[in-house]
């Protein structure tokens, strides 16, 4: 049985009610108040201050403070006059309880309702938030794609230029050509031995009454065509997926490969419930994952994480989304999941063929790293050692992993 709380006072003006309420020691977070406006309740166990009020309040503005050791509470009232008791002078307890449950009732409703438009308003924040960044990521879609077109039509401009420029120099030496042709052809030959000897010896030639030779000219050739310009004949070959030669290709393995990444870009959730709101080109898994590169080439670590995460809930076959969010993990000292993630994507990146070849060297190195930096230096050093044999001429890998075997003899040398 609570302690019931005898010696309070209280003192009003014509519009305010002060109710002053010792605490006895109670310290302030443990005081718990109550309310309406026709009830008032004051707990801090094992004491009960309760009052049943003789005249409504304005609940909405009241107010409490709790400072050495009284508990000050302000009561605005429903009407301006003074009362003659602070509480009801009755003795009925079933009123009494009536009164005490339709307060209880009311302060739950209350408190619901503050919950509702609480969730409400972080709902709306949230919404307003991800409508901003969208729309904030909108624009600069816009704007690249629009620098691109402006690019590409000062290149198609440029270009144009370059071409009739060319075109007009090939016409003009064309031109020049023809002319330097015609010049030659126009040019009168001089007269050969035999042609002047004819002459000496009298040959007759028939000439009609103006005085010109029956022999008629010879007529001049055909002006020849410009030559043809240059070009070259760009010949290109199917390549294969895999560039090592067929006879030292492993070609199940290689198809094994390509099959799993196909089913890894077909497998999807697109039905995630966060996604609802979002255009369709934002549920790319792509998309998403350059995204997260972006973010972590600008530092933003947790930015790349969430990005990462929700790539992986709509394509979880990805191995590069898991090596990748190692890799942020990594940045954020959280150790464990970046081997759980270097762990994953190792497990994807099977079977073992030189097209993953690159990624599995940077899965083991980022899994080996995060061992290392929790002292599991005999783990970290075989991930090491596999990514060396991946990639056996990266000069910084090779220096890691001596660093490595050295921590690693200078344990030994230290436990003998």
């Amino acid at each position: 049985m609570p302690l019931i709380v005898t010696d309070y006072s209280w003192t009003q003006t014509d519009s305010t009610v002060f109710i002053s309420v010792p605490l006895k020691g109670a310290r302030a977070e443990r005081v718990d108040f109550l309310s309406t406006e026709e009830y008032l309740k004051v707990h801090y166990p094992p004491y009960l201050f309760e009052a049943f009020l003789s005249e409504p309040v304005d609940e909405d503005r009241s107010t409490a403070k709790v400072g050495n050791g009284v508990a000050v509470i302000t009561l605005p009232k429903c009407s301006n006059a003074f009362w003659e008791h602070l509480v009801i002078t009755t003795y009925d307890k079933e009123k009494k309880k009536e009164v005490r449950e339709r307060a209880l009732l009311k302060y739950q409703e209350r408190l619901c309702s503050e919950s509702r438009s609480k969730a409400e308003k972080q709902q709306a924040e949230k919404k307003y938030a991800l409508e901003t960044m969208m729309k904030f990521e909108k624009e600069e879609r816009d704007r690249i794609v629009k620098r691109k077109e402006d690019e590409r039509e000062k290149t198609t401009a440029e270009l144009a230029a370059w071409q009739l420029s060319q075109r007009e120099a090939a016409e003009t030496e064309a031109r020049r050509k023809l002319q330097d042709q015609r010049d030659r052809q126009d040019k009168p030959k001089a007269p050969t031995g035999k042609q002047e000897k004819g002459c000496s010896e009298g040959a007759k030639v028939k000439l009609d009454g103006r005085g010109n030779s029956e022999a008629k000219s010879q007529k001049a050739p055909a002006p020849l065509p410009a030559p043809r310009r240059t070009a070259h004949i760009q010949v290109r070959f199917t390549p294969r997926v895999f560039p090592t030669a067929l006879r030292e290709s492993r070609v199940p393995e290689e198809e094994e490969w390509l099959q799993k990444q196909a089913e890894g870009r077909r497998a999807g959730n697109a039905d995630v419930e966060e996604l609802k709101d979002l255009r369709e080109e934002e549920r790319n898994p792509e998309w998403l994952k350059d995204k997260g590169d972006q973010c972590f080439a600008s530092g933003d670590f947790l930015g790349a994480v969430n990005a990462y995460n929700l790539a992986i809930r709509l394509h979880s076959k990805i191995p590069a989304l898991h090596s990748n969010r190692a890799a942020c993990h990594l940045k954020l000292k959280n150790l464990h999941k970046a081997i759980e993630d270097a762990s994953q994507a190792l497990d994807l990146l099977t079977p073992a063929v030189p097209a993953n070849a690159a990624a599995r060297a940077r899965a083991s190195v980022r899994r080996g790293s995060a061992f290392c930096q929790l002292q599991l230096y005999a783990e970290g050093l075989q991930d090491y050692q596999a990514a060396l044999k991946l990639d056996p001429h990266n000069a910084a890998l090779q220096a890691d992993t001596q660093t490595i075997r050295d921590i690693l003899q200078g344990s030994a040398t230290g436990t003998h």
